[in-house]
């Protein structure tokens, strides 16, 4: 009996411990963030993605100390992010950062990004041209 409720205790220990932060960054260090952004990055969807990677790195960029940018973005869930990322745009515009001065507010910004992504993922058609030029001979 006594087995079981260690081995029950343990259970909810790693449990608790294993399942908690999952979709946080972690700020422990500089190389543990980037690596829980890349993992939280592919779970989000589509929409919300980009605008996540744009607040983290604009994060990076304002604070390039790191021990004040980890403050800033650890425990962050995605959508906390998002707004960390949406006040920094609103700060730099309004200080005359000239890449921000392009966009009339964030959504417009991420619409732009969101479009040439899109761009980026379209397939290239073959040219026609190309099936002359086969590498495999007929023996």
């Amino acid at each position: 009996m006594r087995i079981l409720y260690i081995i029950v205790i343990s259970f909810s220990i790693l449990l608790s411990t294993g399942c908690s932060s999952g979709s946080e960054i972690n700020g422990r260090n500089f190389k543990t963030a980037l690596r829980s952004v890349k993992m939280i990055k592919g779970r989000l969807p589509q929409e919300k993605r980009i605008a996540f990677e744009l607040s983290f790195w604009a994060a990076r960029t304002t604070y390039r100390n790191n021990e004040e940018f980890l403050d800033i973005v650890g425990g962050k869930s995605p959508d906390e992010m998002i707004e960390v990322g949406k006040e920094i745009f609103a700060q730099r515009k309004a200080e005359g950062f000239e890449e921000y001065q392009q966009y009339a507010n964030w959504d417009e910004m991420i619409a732009k990004y969101t479009k040439e992504r899109e761009e980026q993922n379209i397939r290239q058609k073959r040219d026609p041209r190309d099936s002359a030029n086969s590498v495999i001979y007929k023996l």
